[in-house]
């Protein structure tokens, strides 16, 4: 007798389509970064509806922790933003040191680490705390989201990090 399969082995699961959004697996983390992340995620749906007649494949954004993400190298090639601070979050902290350049840099200690040109789709958004994360987050938004997505959405190959 065939063994059932497990939910994970029956639903075939794209990854060629999702936007992670990556947040620390620590108490501070869930409590204030989570949230950020939940409403980069709205927004990412939004922007998604907003464009759907030009999209081939519609973008799907799913938030998971930097746990999850820095143990499955799979999830490295997609495109991923990262919230919250390298205290708290490990990608953030991976990606500080691994990523050239910063594309905005606030005296307020808002940083927002990414390719400008965005042929590199990994981003890092964090503050020196939570009010100037959501800071980070909010200016992500209403600044570098929209390129960010379209670059994703014409990106046809993930390219290695």
């Amino acid at each position: 007798m065939d063994e059932p399969q497990s939910e994970s082995e029956a639903v075939p699961f794209d990854l060629t389509r999702v936007v992670l959004i990556v947040v620390g697996a620590h108490l501070r983390a869930e409590e204030g970064d989570r949230p950020l992340a939940y409403q980069l995620m709205s927004e990412v749906e939004r922007w998604v509806e907003s464009h759907s007649d030009r999209l081939e494949t519609p973008l799907r954004p799913m938030v998971c922790t930097d746990a999850l993400y820095l143990n499955d190298e799979v999830l490295h090639e997609r495109a991923t933003i990262s919230v919250g601070g390298p205290g708290v979050n490990a990608l953030s902290a991976y990606f500080a040191q691994q990523m050239e350049g910063e594309a905005a840099l606030r005296p307020d200690q808002v940083i927002i680490q990414m390719d400008p040109d965005f042929a590199d789709l990994r981003v890092a958004i964090w503050g020196v705390n939570h009010a100037t994360t959501e800071q980070g987050v909010d200016l992500f938004i209403e600044t570098y989201l929209d390129g960010f997505l379209r670059a994703v959405a014409t990106q046809v190959e993930p390219r290695d990090g």
